[in-house]
């Protein structure tokens, strides 16, 4: 057995339980190890009974003294009775269905229990608790995530069988940086993050795991490069735009000022600019973006705009289009739906320096796409693109400008990791006369209510969105709302005089553009669709948007939704719909009701969901962190930043070091080293 030894392959799980636990994303040997427990429970310092707090978890040390044989009870369960004792009281246990759990418990054998304790001062009870005998040496009890067929005794047992058959576990992380900062070995630290004997074991197991989170993600992003002063010979001597403002048929914002001014200092110099800009939805960057690009035009070089979905490169090219009507600037439109003529009239064109502005989608990162004089690459909507496929597009040219967009503010610990040296440009002001969205929390059972606040505001002459999680309807999950189940069941019966479409990521390119295009137009009062709008359509006349199982979706995806609408002047509103009873889950759907700052609404999410969750997992390139907190972990974070410093001044070090580069090109994937 090794750490790349398959999960299946391991005594007492098989296929079914291997499937079971891949839920988990348990795959491998590895990967299990890697399952922190989501807690602990100490049963180092139990109650004596009497005076055990009530409804409270807790842990009570008491002795058995009779156990009862099942009985069946209303509802086809099974009861089972234990009745314990101590010198102060007596405690009665109550099981269901846990045969097999009460029969470890022994007659006048002392035992640790841990639950919720019931009943009055005469009588005390307690429901179905965790027990361990009150000699085991080890008195934390790790609890992990569970899944169904799943749980934490069985992931812990597992977990003791790996480490018995596996040996020491060998280290990756340079002996003289773990010196350094005082961490104890790895096979220290995965041995008591699962099984540590006491609190202060298990504190020091976590330190050093969170820190290899933070060392790697850091590493890795360095040797991507992005955080790297790049020589550039794209070096604009003409910055004077003001013509170009002057031609506009709005006055920028004094924040949209700023940050344009800000990137025309960066193009007059020998390093190439590496710029975040910051803003939340509908502040004004697609205006920032062409300004840019018109710099970079009038001194001969070719920009390239790329951006996640077709219908906002279709919407940045008719508004770059129309920012540059009055200017000999060539813009072009690259996208997968483009007709094969089309696209090699426009690479042809591209690589002769034809085109000036290019706007499309990841097909631009195809090998195929060749410039003429690239100087400058804008990534929009910029948490939708992995970090590779934003380095690939840059590397189209020779060290162009990268100006990254993000609609979704980063926190700045999040920032700090990903763009280290970057520098950081925030658009804090929205056009004027937009107003503030309202947005409000409500069950399923408000939904009639709801759509006759629909009703009105269509009578009004206004729009509304109703975003939903599925296509079509699910098998495996009836509770999830669906496009065409919805449009059929609910707004044909309850609007029967409104016009409503469907929209969604299933239908063609053109069906997509004709449905959007009607409800831009306003030839459409409902918009029933999927989150194909989460990005890229700007209609101020639409001022509702109603999401249905909005428990389905992160925060900063609900904040992006919200932003579709308050576009105009009229006060709009966003109703979060859901029925879920996690306390979690209805704690960051109130949180969302509470704020409309995209830093705070991207905070939670992060300080909640971690990186990867925050990028989407498939296109983020990043490894996840599965212990470290940005928001808790300030200080380690800082001690792994100066550790990344210390291993790149060393020459050679992934010779040097060949487990940590061969760990490093497993979690990355192979795209660093």
């Amino acid at each position: 057995m090794d750490l790349n030894t398959e999960i299946r392959f391991l005594k007492g799980v098989g296929e079914k339980r291997a499937q079971q636990l891949n839920r988990l994303g348990v795959y491998s040997v590895c990967d299990l190890l890697y399952l922190f427990p989501r807690k602990y429970i100490n049963y180092e310092n139990p109650y004596e009974i009497s005076l055990a707090p009530f409804d409270t978890p807790c842990v009570v040390k008491a002795t058995v003294l009779k156990v009862s044989s099942g009985v069946r009870i209303k509802g086809g369960r099974t009861l089972y009775k234990v009745v314990c004792a101590d010198d102060t009281a007596q405690l009665n246990l109550v099981f269901f269905n846990s045969e097999f759990t009460v029969k470890k418990l022994q007659i006048g054998e002392d035992y640790l229990f841990y639950g919720k304790v019931g009943g009055n001062m005469l009588t005390r009870e307690m429901s179905a608790p965790l027990f361990i005998p009150a000699d085991t040496a080890i008195k934390q009890q790790p609890v992990y995530p569970m899944t169904q067929g799943i749980n934490s005794a069985f992931l812990s047992k597992l977990t003791a069988q790996v480490f018995d058959q596996l040996g020491e576990i060998e280290d990756f992380l340079p002996e003289h940086i773990a010196s350094a900062f005082n961490l104890p070995s790895l096979d220290f630290s995965l041995k008591n993050i699962h099984f540590g004997r006491n609190a202060a074991d298990i504190s020091a197991a976590k330190e050093r795991l969170i820190f290899d989170e933070f060392f790697m993600l850091q590493l890795g992003m360095e040797l991507m490069g992005e955080n790297n002063d790049r020589h550039t010979d794209v070096t604009l001597e003409n910055t004077d735009i003001s013509h170009f403002i002057g031609s506009l048929k709005f006055i920028p914002t004094d924040a949209q000022s700023r940050v344009i001014g800000d990137i025309l200092q960066g193009f007059k110099g020998s390093t190439a600019q590496n710029r975040l800009v910051q803003g939340d939805v509908g502040c004004g960057k697609t205006l920032v973006a062409a300004a840019a690009a018109f710099a970079m035009a009038q001194n001969g070089y070719q920009s390239c705009v790329m951006v996640p979905t077709e219908i906002l490169a279709g919407q940045h090219y008719n508004s770059f289009c129309s920012f540059f009507e009055n200017f000999n600037i060539r813009v072009a439109l690259l996208t997968g739906s483009t007709r094969a003529k089309e696209k090699r009239e426009i690479l042809s064109q591209l690589e002769k320096g034809e085109i000036d502005v290019i706007i499309g989608t990841h097909a631009l990162i195809s090998e195929n796409v060749v410039f003429y004089n690239l100087g400058m690459c804008v990534t929009d909507e910029q948490h939708r693109f992995g970090v590779r496929q934003r380095t690939l597009v840059s590397r189209k040219g020779t060290n162009p400008h990268i100006i990254v967009m993000s609609a979704t503010p980063i926190p700045r610990t999040l920032a700090m990791i990903i763009y280290g040296n970057m520098e950081i440009s925030i658009i804090d002001q929205m056009p004027k006369g937009r107003k503030p969205v309202e947005t409000y929390f409500v069950g399923t059972d408000l939904r009639a209510r709801m759509f006759g606040f629909i009703d009105k505001h269509i009578k009004m002459g206004k729009q509304a969105y109703i975003v939903l999680p599925a296509v079509d309807p699910s098998e495996n999950i009836t509770e999830l709302q669906s496009v065409k189940q919805y449009y059929e069941e609910v707004i044909k019966p309850l609007l029967p005089h409104a016009r409503a479409e469907i929209l969604h990521g299933k239908m063609k390119p053109a069906e997509k553009d004709a449905v959007m295009n009607r409800f831009k137009n306003g030839e459409t009062d409902i918009l029933c669709s999927t989150t194909v709008i989460e990005v890229g359509v700007d209609v101020p006349n639409a001022v509702l948007m109603i999401i249905e199982n909005a428990e389905r979706y992160g925060l900063s995806a609900l904040h992006q939704l919200r932003g579709r609408v308050g576009r105009g002047s009229d006060q709009s509103y966003c109703i979060l719909v859901s029925d879920h009873k996690g306390q979690n889950v209805r704690e960051r759907l109130k949180f969302l009701c509470s704020t409309q700052d995209g830093f705070k609404v991207s905070q939670y999410d992060l300080d909640h969901r971690g990186p990867g969750d925050f990028f989407g997992k498939r296109q983020h390139g990043l490894p996840d962190l599965k212990i470290a907190s940005m928001s808790e972990d300030m200080h380690t974070l800082e001690k792994s930043r100066t550790a990344c410093r210390m291993l790149l001044e060393e020459e050679k070090w992934q010779q040097k070091y060949p487990r940590l580069t061969e760990r490093l090109n497993k979690l990355f994937e192979g795209f660093v080293l």
